[in-house]
């Protein structure tokens, strides 16, 4: 089935207000770009062109020798004669882009003439732009002349829609969170199963599509495992050839550290006596290349968080829960659906499940430490710096209280597996109300 994506505003917000730019869509693989993208061209052009560097290596021929709009047309023209050039209507896709360095150096002359608008996509693009399989790097980057976005996988709030939820019911949980009232208690349990639920099919939409049609768990964990080979078999493609073992028993040390008590990452868990400088460089590969996010240690609670980060601490979330829930395996993925996982699996699931929420809300993601305490994230809004504890079930939460008692934080907020609740500067949410943070 196909999902609505709320990306789709973002290529239209482009469109309507280009600012002679063209567009650079990054994300992981396998997250719903090249779909996404071929369909928008479709709906809002009378021309679409359609370049997979990746699986047409040939066209990588356009964007050689001068670059000039001239030249860039005859040799497409040459290579494709089926090609429909409609001046000021034609969306010009390059697809897996980081295959052709010299195709993004092309942005600016193709910006200025305006004959094409133009968007780009690939994965891996900040691995790739540093040395293409040729070992060249762009000719030069089109500074001013190129938007870059971040296209993640399915938001909670997109799983919902896909699964029929009405605006009302919606509109219902949106208004006890922004009056802090509990949530009628059959929705509340309903909205904590569909979060769960969410959580063991993650946002990859070739996974939860299938999910949504057939309703088949075993299938779920087949197309997970697949999508996780396919991410090592790129380490094992596209990384230099010292790095992929590093890169790779970094990416398979993920899921073992977050399921300890203490879940920053730490290099001897990779590999006895590791060290940041043997490591450092494959976990930034991981980052970049949008396997994994970084969240970085503060130990300060003031705005221009930026500014506090302790580089030498920090904790590492696959990108997408479903594939961390299925290296976990279906087991795991029963007590989860179920509400009964428990041991210090359970906190780390719950940690990476509120990461990439917020990540997809547009917060960096960013943690708390200093001297004892400790709290899962830090976001900056209009009313200040807000600390979010996550509390896998309920519980006491003794570093948010300390940290309550700072006069810079306005409220913390703690989210758990229970109901709204405020007392006094702590305002208690259910877990899926993060989707609204």
């Amino acid at each position: 089935m196909e999902i609505k994506r709320s990306f789709y505003k973002v290529l239209a917000d482009w469109k309507a207000d280009k600012r002679g730019q063209c567009l650079l869509v990054n994300g992981a693989r396998q997250v719903g770009k090249t779909f996404l993208i071929e369909k928008f061209g479709r709906e809002n052009y009378e021309s679409f062109i359609e370049i997979n560097f990746a699986l047409e290596p040939k066209f990588a021929a356009v964007f050689e020798g001068s670059l000039d709009v001239r030249s860039i047309r005859e040799r497409l023209t040459a290579l494709r004669g089926d090609v429909r050039i409609v001046p000021g209507r034609t969306l010009l896709f390059l697809d897996e882009i980081q295959d052709c360095p010299d195709a993004r150096t092309a942005f600016k002359p193709l910006a200025l003439d305006g004959t094409f608008d133009v968007i780009a996509s690939g994965s891996l693009l900040g691995i790739k732009y540093k040395k293409n399989r040729r070992g060249r790097t762009p000719r030069s980057i089109p500074v001013g002349f190129e938007r870059e976005v971040v296209m993640h996988s399915l938001s909670f709030a997109e799983y919902l829609e896909a699964k029929g939820f009405a605006d009302e019911s919606l509109a219902l949980v949106r208004r006890c969170f922004e009056r802090r009232e509990p949530v009628p208690d059959a929705v509340n349990e309903r909205f904590h199963a569909l979060f769960r639920e969410y959580a063991v099919v993650g946002g990859m939409p070739a996974v939860a599509s299938a999910f949504l049609e057939r309703g088949h768990y075993g299938e779920v964990q087949t197309l997970q495992e697949a999508l996780t080979s396919d991410y090592i078999a790129d380490i094992r493609k596209y990384a230099d050839k010292t790095d992929k073992p590093k890169i790779e028993a970094c990416f398979r040390a993920i899921p073992r550290i977050l399921a300890k008590e203490n879940r920053k990452f730490k290099y001897a868990e990779v590999e006895d006596r590791g060290t940041a400088r043997k490591y450092l460089a494959s976990v930034e590969w991981l980052r970049d290349a949008k396997l994994a996010t970084l969240a970085e240690c503060v130990n300060v609670a003031l705005p221009g968080l930026a500014g506090y980060v302790k580089e030498e601490w920090f904790k590492l979330y696959l990108s997408d829960i479903g594939l961390l829930l299925a290296t976990y395996g279906p087991l795991a993925k029963r007590e989860m659906l179920a509400g009964t996982l428990a041991g210090t699996v359970k906190g780390g699931v719950f940690e990476n499940l509120v990461a990439g929420v917020l990540e997809r809300n547009g917060h960096p993601v960013r943690y708390y430490r200093n001297d004892d305490v400790e709290v899962e994230f830090l976001i900056e809004n209009d009313d200040g710096v807000v600390p979010v504890e996550v509390k896998a079930s309920s519980g006491q939460s003794r570093s948010l209280d300390r940290l309550l008692t700072g006069a810079s934080v306005p409220y913390g907020i703690k989210l758990t597996g229970g109901n709204v609740g405020v007392a006094g500067k702590k305002v208690t949410l259910p877990h899926y109300m993060s989707m609204f943070l």
